[in-house]
């Protein structure tokens, strides 16, 4: 049997304007409401469960997107003046990234949560070689002089 996501729950102050907040940026549907949750189904099928919070930690969400994709949410994020920023660190506003031969954003959602769109894959540390097993591909793992490598993981601020 494989093992696949089915859902996550986020917290929010208002569930139905975070939810549809997220959803009217990548062009998705909010609802129906389901018991005590608002639902934001993705294209894989995962949906995220919104859910009214008075106190929580923000966290970090990110979505890979196609091309087309990319370039229509990051109109619809630029058109509603929603802050966004080159990395998780929320430097560079208004940029966007070219990372892993890609595109990415990160951008803040009316709770404080960090959400981010990107185009390509970041690698993961699943793919590198365990420690202590040199490799022949460990090598490229290591940054290059004056490069940094970013992971898709943001603490709460």
């Amino acid at each position: 049997m494989s093992v696949d996501r089915n859902h996550t729950i986020i917290p929010a102050k208002d569930k139905w304007a975070s939810a549809k907040f997220l959803a009217d940026i990548l062009n998705l549907e909010a609802g129906p409401e389901w018991g005590h949750f608002v639902p934001v189904r993705t294209g894989n099928g995962v949906t995220l469960d919104f859910r009214d919070a008075v106190d929580f930690h923000p966290q970090h969400y990110a979505f890979l997107v196609s091309d087309a994709e990319f370039d229509a949410a990051l109109s619809r994020i630029r058109g509603a003046g929603v802050k966004h920023y080159a990395n998780f660190r929320r430097e560079r506003p208004g940029e966007i990234n070219h990372l892993y031969g890609g595109r990415g954003v990160y951008f803040d959602d009316p709770n404080g949560h960090l959400l981010e769109i990107i185009t390509q894959l970041s690698p993961s540390p699943m793919d590198r070689p365990p420690r202590g097993e040199p490799s022949a591909e460990s090598d490229a793992w290591q940054p290059r002089r004056g490069e940094r490598r970013l992971v898709n993981f943001c603490p709460g601020p």
